[in-house]
């Protein structure tokens, strides 16, 4: 005959469930979120100690012993023990009377000490307590993972991707958490796909909904700037400081550079042997030309270094309106500018003045004739994409073939056939 449960073995067995409710929520997160043991124990106190709160009164006191690896937990009430009759607080206080059933031997004014067992739980109570638990730990991993990464804005990150969208990348680091690469801090040339390893630079971090957004970029000036850091000792070590940086992504790059010891060339131990340090730099960066800049005091030196590899004649440069008049010889005037005026921009912006580009005056021909001077028959916008590609004059114009000027320009070809029999009629050309 099958023996039935007694109402013991019942209380046992759900004891035994709860236990094992808990027992699985401390090693899924103890493990997989891998927190650490002081945060985990200290999560469950609090969260035990909020159901009991609710259960027994805001001024309840109690002890709570969480064992994290075997899930053993030991709770007891502390109460005042006080004389019978006496009772002014069911929360704080207990009667002797009842109090001498729990430990035999209590008086008036001591504390007693009662053990409270999860089969005094209904089993909502505890899916409740596990539920509370889940969400602490949750919140307390996203606050981590917040503070972790906002430490981190400026440094180097590198994760595996996970995800390629077409506005964003979402790549997972080491530990799981999500990093976001949006479209705009691409490299153009990057094209990546799932299990790829990537690594760039944490931009900022971001709560939106109550989750950490981290993005990072490997656009900004700061990624070029880490990565010499871990190429280049002297950089890391402090011998060399990076004074700035500047990009167009993948295209071009500025940086400069000061040694504070004068035995150490800043740009030959950033190039290293045979360009040995700047190429892996460079190959991250999708073949962009880093230009390595010793970094003085000069502003006139700084300004003709800034524009290389354009050799200048003479420079005049106002301090008050920081800005530079710099003359070259005609040959050199395209270089100074640089493909899509990318080299003259970032000059400006690594030395601070605005640089303008001038034919030198001893190497101009009485005959021909400044762009410019075709401002009434043409928008500016179109004159100065001539003279982006270093076409300045009308003879620079003409010394260029039509097939150049259009690709180099970027303009349409009616607009490109305009400006040439414009000019030719300007110097009386067939």
């Amino acid at each position: 005959m099958k023996r039935s449960k007694s109402k013991s073995d019942a209380g046992i067995d759900q004891a035994n469930e709860n236990r094992l409710n808990l027992l699985m929520t401390f090693q899924e997160f103890k493990e997989v979120k891998s927190i650490d043991r002081t945060s985990m124990m200290r999560i469950l106190e609090d969260v035990i100690q909020a159901s009991l709160a609710k259960r027994y009164g805001p001024e309840a006191r109690f002890s709570i012993i969480v064992n994290v690896d075997n899930g053993d937990l030991m709770i007891q009430r502390i109460r005042e023990v006080i004389a019978d009759g006496e009772m002014e607080n069911e929360a704080t206080q207990i009667e002797l009377k009842d109090a001498i059933k729990i430990e035999a031997d209590l008086e008036e004014g001591e504390e007693c000490y009662e053990t409270i067992h999860l089969t005094d739980f209904a089993r909502r109570e505890i899916l409740t307590l596990r539920q509370n638990l889940i969400n602490k730990i949750l919140e307390y991993e996203k606050d981590n993972i917040f503070r972790k990464y906002e430490d981190k804005v400026g440094e180097l990150v590198s994760g595996e991707v996970n995800q390629v969208w077409r506005k964003e990348i979402l790549i997972l680091d080491e530990d799981g958490v999500e990093l976001i690469l949006p479209a705009s801090e691409q490299i153009p040339a990057d094209r990546y796909k799932k299990g790829d390893t990537l690594i760039a630079v944490v931009q900022g971090v971001d709560v939106k909904k109550s989750t950490p957004v981290i993005t990072i970029s490997r656009t900004a000036p700061q990624f070029l700037e880490r990565l010499m850091e871990t190429e280049i000792p002297e950089i890391f070590d402090g011998l060399i400081t990076i004074k700035n940086v500047v990009r167009v992504p993948g295209e071009r790059a500025k940086v400069l550079v000061e040694a504070y010891d004068d035995r150490i060339d800043p740009v030959g131990a950033c190039v290293g042997m045979k360009g040995s340090r700047i190429h892996s730099i460079v190959r991250e960066l999708r073949n962009e030309n880093i230009d390595i800049i010793n970094y003085t005091e000069n502003t006139s030196l700084l300004i003709a270094r800034a524009l290389n590899p354009a050799k200048i004649t003479s420079i005049e440069i106002d301090e008050e309106f920081k800005n530079a008049k710099v003359y070259m010889k005609p040959d050199q005037v395209s270089l100074a500018i640089g493909k899509g005026g990318n080299n003259i921009r970032l000059a400006s912006r690594l030395t601070g003045y605005e640089i303008d580009v001038y034919r030198d005056d001893e190497e101009y021909d009485e005959e021909d004739v400044y762009l410019d001077e075709f401002n009434d028959e043409f928008d500016q916008w179109v004159i100065d994409a001539f003279k982006a590609i270093g076409c300045d004059t009308a003879k620079g114009v003409l010394k260029l073939s039509r097939e150049d000027l259009i690709q180099r320009t970027d303009l349409e070809e009616e607009t490109v056939d305009e400006m040439i029999a414009s000019i030719k009629k300007e110097l009386d050309i067939e």
